[in-house]
């Protein structure tokens, strides 16, 4: 049986999950961090998504080594490739909104944080869904489905951006504090951005293969 397992070549379908579950988990990690905020925590929570970013590079580079020896890939080596690196912008873009905060030393929470952070979550789940039916794209009835969710998301998170900047600028009238919000919102944007691509890439994949 060994034999035949290592020759059978690497699963680069569950790899490219597994990418996505630290994805999931910075989502939640973000979302948690925001519904109890606490400025005192944050140095921890920072370390906290660190952590999971360094693991989930630390998997698309083995991925990648994995990827380079293979002689036979389930698709283009390509592909898999840019898949895992749009996987891995969506962990670091989780990371990025986090840091923003941080570094800002942003003190109170606005509720339309905590409405980007479930649509990010959301996002990531729906990515988990279609990385789980990326193998059997050919016969899949779901995965259109889940691009479609994927592609709603982004507009949804599209639409809190503009209804976030305007209550910030109609109800606060401190500088700074429409500063750091202005570049907080905008990487939350960024991240809904980063999932749409992903999901982008593969519809892309699918169309080349069938």
């Amino acid at each position: 049986g060994l034999i035949m397992a290592s020759r059978k070549g690497n699963d680069y379908f569950e790899m490219l999950s597994e990418l996505v579950d630290y994805s999931c988990s910075a989502a939640n990690l973000l979302h948690d961090t925001l519904l109890n905020f606490d400025v005192n925590e944050m140095k921890n929570k920072i370390g906290e998504m660190h952590n999971i970013e360094h693991a989930a590079d630390l998997k698309k580079h083995d991925m990648m080594d994995k990827l380079l020896k293979e002689f036979i890939t389930p698709i283009e080596r390509g592909d898999i490739a840019e898949l895992a690196h749009e996987i891995d912008n969506v962990t670091d873009a989780i990371e990025d909104i986090l840091a923003r905060i941080y570094m800002f030393n942003i003190t109170s929470m606005r509720r339309e944080a905590l409405d980007f952070a479930n649509v990010i979550i959301k996002n990531c789940n729906e990515l988990k869904g279609l990385m789980k039916e990326f193998r059997n794209y050919k016969k899949s009835q779901e995965i259109q489905k889940l691009i479609v969710n994927i592609n709603g998301l982004e507009e949804e998170g599209d639409k809190l951006y503009i209804m976030s900047i305007r209550n910030l600028y109609t109800t606060s009238k401190d500088p700074i504090e429409l500063m750091t919000w202005t570049d907080t919102f905008k990487y939350f944007e960024r991240c809904c951005d980063a999932c749409e691509t992903a999901a982008n890439v593969v519809e892309s994949v699918i169309m080349k293969n069938s």
